[in-house]
Formats: C-alpha cells, structure tokens, sequence
C-alpha cells in the first residue's frame, strides 16, 4: 500500500470518526429546568422571561417548570402563560404540590404536565385581598382565558362511519369549571363548586400526563432520563434581593430602624441615627415593592406613622392619640408589607394565622430594637471605642472650672416660666434670667408657669406651677 493511499484512508478514518462524534452530540437531548415556588408576581414572570430566553440561547430541546404556587396576580400569569404558548420549545410543567388559581393557569400552558401525588390544580375564581370573589367581568376574562390556554394545545378529528367527532387534548369545560361554580365536569364536579383536580383526577380528564415525586422522575415518565441537564441561576440582583428577604436579614432592618429613631430622637437636629434608619426602611422595604409584596398603601402607613410618632414627640406634650396611631400604622406597615397578597376564600383561617405570626414578629423586633437601644444609650459613654468622640481632658476645679452655676441653687422653690418647649429638656426665665432644666413629668409648652423642684448635676428640674 503506497503512501498516497495510506493517507486517505487515515484522512477518511478521521472524517467518518468526527462525523460521528459530531452526531452523537447533536443526538443529545438537553433540557433547561427552571422553577417558580412563590406567589406569582413580578419575581415569577421576571424568573420566566430570563429563563426562557436563555433556553432560546441554548437551543435546547424542552424545558421543564418546577411549580409550586397558591397563585397570585392574575395579569402577571396571563404573560406568563403567553410567552410559554408562543414559546417554540416545548414545556413541560412539574406540579410540586400546588398550582392554584394563577398557577393552574400557567400550568394549563403547559404542553405536558407531571404531578406530584397529593398534588392538586384549579380553584382559578378571581378574588380580591379578602378572599371574596370579584364582579363577573373579571371572571368572565379569567374563564376566557383559561379556555383559551387549554384550546390552544388542539383537537383530534376522528371520523367513525358517517360521524366527524372533535376531541380536545384538555377540554376547555374543564379550564372553565375551575373559574365557574356554574359548569360541571360529569363524575368529576357535580357539586356547583369551583373545580380543583387532584392528581389522579387530572390524569383521569386528560389535564396530567403523569405522576412524579421529583424531576428524575419526571424525566423518567417523558422518556428523557440520559438528558443533558441546565439550571437556570439566579444572577447578582436576584441572589442580593434574595439575600434581603431572608428572614435574618429583615429582622436586622427593622432594629435598624427602630433603633435609629430612637437615637436620633435622643439627639438634636438630624444626623447619623436617621440616615441610618433612612437606610434600612429603603433595603427593608425596596425589595418588597420589587417583588409585588409591598403596596402603596402600606408604604404610606408607614411614613405616615413616623409622622405621627414625630408630631407627638414635638408638638404635642405626652403620648396621645397620635403617638399610638403614629405605632400602629408603622407595626402595620412593616408587617403586612411582608404579607402575600394573595387570599383564597378556603385558606382564610391560615392567612389570619400567617398575618399573626409576622405581626408578632415585628413586635417583638420591635420590643428587641428598643431594649437594645436602651442598653448602648447607657453603655456609649463609658465604652472605650467611642471615648476618642469624646472630651476627656480634665478640667480641675482649682484651674477655675466649675460643675455649673452655683446661682442656680438659689432657684429653687422659685416660679417662673418656660422659655422654650420643655420635652423634656429646654429652657425657663426666672426673674428675668434664663437657665437650662428639664420638665420632671412628662412635657411642658412654651411660656406655661413653672416652678423649680431640686437643683442635681448642674440641672434644674421643673413641674407646672
């Protein structure tokens, strides 16, 4: 065998090797898996969005939605059901316990859906944040549309004899039956409630393909087990908002807060206490809003009750009505800004627990931030880290310093008037001189009759005269 010859055939040896290692990958099937296992809000349809693209950049063969959800908003789950049924690769949706209302819709969307045992899909009635059913107009929308998603997977025709008869891959009855108490699915609803699937039930009206514990077995059912196999992750933004909701972290935020007003409260004018509190409301409630949970209204709680806390501190002697309504409206807006805004007529006893149990924890984050406060407010002075804030040369008394007026001794039993505010430090004119005191019980407002109780630590104390 000449060279020449030998040559080609290494070369030919070589393309056919290639070719067929060539082959072999692209014969390998690749799947993207993302999930959603949280309210349906913007999170879910920016997680989606992000998701499907870079599925389309991948060019991946099928990708798999791990969902598990009690709903949400509805607007949010129509775009996300739209840009699955628009989507060119097929989806299969993975029911890990739960796809309730809105979740029953972008399930339906769905080209295959596998369901945990247990699982349930339905109750799609829209309702408002009491748990009561909305005006016919948004559930006649809702009805359209989940008919619409389950019309959109197609219809066989099959033709017996003479007959042409159409059958639905979902039946659109169905989709409907679990917006409209009024439609009956026969030996699945006939009770006049809204419809919710259990898992064999789905099977057994054709909305489940199977069941499945986790995604193994979910590749294992839809035959695509020697799948290559891409997540989706999460990018800097998400993981840091992420970073913000967590329980810790909020718990730390709201001590901030409430610790950095009362600071600055204890201090005059505004200054690093505030911009500390400033700081932690915006981390604390930035990503709320972010995320849907936080509403307009419970924002304006909150500021409003900070408003009132500061009208009572400075306007108005004691603490009243506005100083009580001031820490109402401010627990409220700390609390229900934590709260899904999702309530199911069937779940109310639990989310009335659920807005218990985060109120309670607020409280007592609350109760913490000012024991804590108190006990640095004490502490600061004597700390050895913060004495380089502070004065510490002594001043001897035989240099000619004194503690304080010696005069000021002489005040006392004396009436007078105050010059300023007293809450509880100010000023008071007796006999036309002017001192520094603090009011001994509660506030006194300007130019009230005062008079002088004790003289201690270079401090009058006063009462109402």
């Amino acid at each position: 065998m000449n060279a020449t010859l030998k040559f080609k055939l290494i070369v030919l040896f070589l393309l056919v090797f290639f070719s067929a290692s060539l082959r072999s990958q692209n014969d390998t099937t690749r799947v993207y898996i993302y999930e959603i296992k949280d309210e349906i809000g913007k999170a879910a349809w920016r997680t989606t969005q992000k998701a499907i693209d870079e599925a389309n950049q991948k060019k991946v063969d099928f990708i798999i939605l791990h969902l598990n959800t009690y709903g949400g908003r509805v607007d949010i789950a129509d775009s996300i059901r739209t840009k699955i049924l628009n989507n060119a690769i097929p989806v299969l949706v993975f029911i890990d316990n739960q796809a309730i209302s809105a979740g029953a819709l972008i399930s339906i969307a769905g080209d295959s859906i596998y369901m945990r045992p247990g699982g349930s899909i339905g109750a799609a009635t829209v309702v408002n944040q009491t748990g009561e059913a909305v005006p016919d107009k948004y559930q006649s929308f809702m009805r359209s549309t989940m008919r619409a998603t389950a019309e959109a997977h197609g219809k066989d025709t099959i033709i017996s004899g003479g007959d042409t008869t159409y059958v639905w891959h979902r039946d659109p009855k169905v989709a409907e039956a679990m917006v409209d108490p009024i439609i009956k699915v026969p030996g699945i609803s006939d009770s006049g409630q809204v419809l919710t699937l259990t898992a064999e039930e789905a099977i057994k009206v054709g909305y489940c393909e199977g069941l499945a514990k986790d995604i193994p077995e979910v590749l294992a059912e839809s035959g695509l087990e020697a799948a290559e196999l891409h997540y989706y992750e999460k990018d800097g933004t998400e993981k840091f908002i992420t970073f913000l909701l967590s329980t810790g972290v909020q718990s730390i935020l709201i001590l901030l807060i409430i610790g950095g007003i009362y600071f600055e409260l204890q201090t005059p004018g505004v200054g690093f206490p505030l911009g500390i509190a400033i700081a932690a409301a915006l981390l604390y409630f930035a990503p709320l809003y972010v995320e849907g949970l936080a509403q307009n209204w419970e924002l304006v709680a909150f500021v409003v009750g900070l408003i009132l806390i500061a009208v009572e501190v400075f306007v108005i002697p004691g603490f009243g009505i506005a100083g009580v309504s001031g820490l109402v409206l401010v627990l409220t807006g700390l609390t229900l800004s934590l709260v899904d805004n999702v309530v199911f007529e069937f779940e109310g006893a639990a989310a009335f627990g659920k807005v218990v149990a985060l109120f309670a924890r607020v409280v007592l984050t609350t109760i913490l931030a000012f024991v804590i406060s108190i006990y640095i407010s004490k502490k600061i002075g004597s700390s050895q880290w913060f004495r380089g804030f502070a004065l510490t040369a002594a001043q001897e008394k035989s240099a000619g310093y004194v503690s304080a007026d010696p005069h000021q001794k002489d005040m006392i039993g004396k009436v007078g008037e105050a010059y300023t505010v007293l809450r509880p430090s100010g000023r008071v004119m007796i006999e036309n001189e002017l001192f520094d005191a603090k009011a001994e019980i509660g506030y006194i407002e300007k130019g009230d009759k005062i008079k002088v109780i004790r003289d201690e630590t270079g401090q009058l104390y006063v009462i109402k005269a």
